[in-house]
């Protein structure tokens, strides 16, 4: 398993690095309230469309939850964009018995209240254009492999230029109360309907 590195200096430029990078191809970069629990994890669950992603949710995390970031990446993102390590990013090193241990791995980060674990369910980068946000089954070796004692939150990250030259990115974000028995196919038509009315609110946007 390929697990996160800590350099400091490293992750002080990086973050400093993404923060400007954002302001400056973006003309905004905005996100709705949430309230957090400082006494639990979170399991940050977003929509995967683009390199900004991760990017993105970094900085939600720096000013929204204000946890430890750690991220699930595949592993040719891993092995490819070696800075990741230096953000929380890990990732399987191999198929098979390494997978499941990286997601064994992702479900004890959930059980530290310090900790966001960011999932993206789709696996790969997909079209900004699909109707639905696919689930890939780890998500939920991921859940069970915790204490199940964290919190839920969804993520859906759209882009419009509007009537402005740089793109307006916006977060839509909302907390998710799970059963007490969650199975994939549950998961992930709650997040659709929150990938539904935040693609709706968009619409409805005017500039």
């Amino acid at each position: 398993m390929y697990l996160p590195q800590k350099n400091g200096l490293i992750f002080k430029c990086y973050a400093w690095y993404i923060g400007y990078i954002l302001k400056k191809d973006f003309s905004a970069f905005t996100h709705n309230d949430l309230a957090i629990k400082e006494d639990e994890a979170v399991l940050l669950l977003a929509n995967r469309f683009s390199w900004w992603d991760g990017f993105m949710l970094f900085q939600l995390n720096k000013k929204v939850f204000k946890k430890q970031f750690h991220a699930l990446v595949t592993t040719d993102d891993y092995e490819q964009l070696g800075y990741l390590k230096y953000f929380g990013g890990f990732a399987p090193e191999k198929k098979g018995k390494d997978v499941l241990e990286t997601l064994i791995y992702a479900g004890t980060l959930l059980d530290d209240p310090k900790n966001l674990v960011l999932i993206f369910p789709q696996g790969k980068i997909k079209s900004a254009h699909v109707d639905t946000i696919a689930f890939e089954k780890g998500v939920m070796q991921v859940v069970n492999a915790s204490k199940k004692k964290f919190q839920t939150v969804f993520s859906v990250i759209l882009i419009d230029y509007f009537n402005h030259r740089k793109p307006k990115a916006k977060a839509y974000l909302t907390t998710w109360q799970a059963e007490e028995y969650v199975s994939l196919q549950l998961l992930k038509s709650e997040y659709n309907k929150h990938y539904d009315k935040a693609i709706l609110k968009q619409t409805q946007k005017a500039s």
